[in-house]
């Protein structure tokens, strides 16, 4: 019986392994990477492969950096492929430890400022009327000589009018005593017409509380043969024979009870 071999998986590897090969890729500049894929602690010079992003040491920090020979998944997990593009890849060393280590300092702050912010629920604003709904304020003689009156203290030019007759009012101020004495011509037609209205408003209240009864009483008549038949359905007994005496009796709770378990 053969025995059937596991598949190969990523096995641990040394630190920072020595090797004379390189990469014939481009090599790879720190400065170009993110502040936080890279590790310059002396001793403990680290990166992630930009390749497979992940973390690997670097070796050959004195002369030529470049990244360990290493694969694509963690030790133990994963296929056994090597990273072909990112192992043994030259690494140009163009930033300080010590302007390495002040952007980390600086990032700090700033990633822990980055929280979510409160929501807030916006207040719910009523929907405006349509243009159509909108209904305009009658003008009255009384309203407008209110604003004329209004207009002429606030207004120096229409003081000045009250004072000399030779001087012109502004505008605003012509144009509401124009519309104040207007209204006031049309006053006496505009309260014949509401007297009009009135009288024929009540007059059809009255017409109405004559006429509510009638109604109210064909209604009803309409109403009652439907209303006689479903009392008739309702007090007639159902096709059948008619219940006995033994099912009147009640039931005793426990036994019912049981009886159902």
């Amino acid at each position: 019986m053969t025995a059937v071999s596991a598949p190969p998986v990523p096995r641990n590897r040394r630190r920072k392994t020595r090797t004379p090969h390189h990469n014939p890729h481009p090599p790879i500049r720190l400065s170009e990477q993110r502040i936080n894929e890279i590790d310059l602690f002396p001793g403990k010079e680290h990166m992630a492969c930009p390749t497979c992003k992940s973390w690997c040491p670097l070796t050959g920090m004195g002369s030529q950096p470049k990244l360990v020979p290493h694969h694509k998944a963690r030790a133990g997990q994963g296929p056994n492929h090597r990273c072909t593009i990112g192992s043994n890849r030259r690494v140009i060393v163009d930033i300080s430890v010590g302007r390495w280590r002040t952007k980390m300092i600086e990032s700090v702050p700033t990633a822990a400022a980055r929280r979510a912010t409160k929501v807030l629920p916006k207040p719910r604003t009523e929907r405006p009327p349509a243009t159509s709904q909108l209904k305009p304020t009658p003008l009255a003689a009384e309203k407008a000589g209110q604003d004329f009156l209004k207009h002429r203290k606030a207004c120096v030019l229409c003081a000045r009018v009250s004072r000399d007759s030779a001087a012109q009012p502004c505008p605003d101020g012509a144009r509401l005593a124009t519309t104040y004495m207007r209204l006031l011509r049309q006053e006496p037609q505009r309260a014949k017409v509401r007297q009009i209205f009135a009288r024929e408003r009540n007059r059809f209240d009255r017409l109405y509380a004559r006429q509510a009864p009638r109604k109210r009483e064909s209604e009803w008549a309409a109403a009652l043969p439907s209303v006689r038949e479903a009392d008739r359905q309702r007090t007639a007994a159902p096709a059948g024979d008619a219940p006995s005496a033994a099912r009147t009796v009640p039931l005793d709770p426990v036994t019912f009870r049981r009886a159902g378990s």
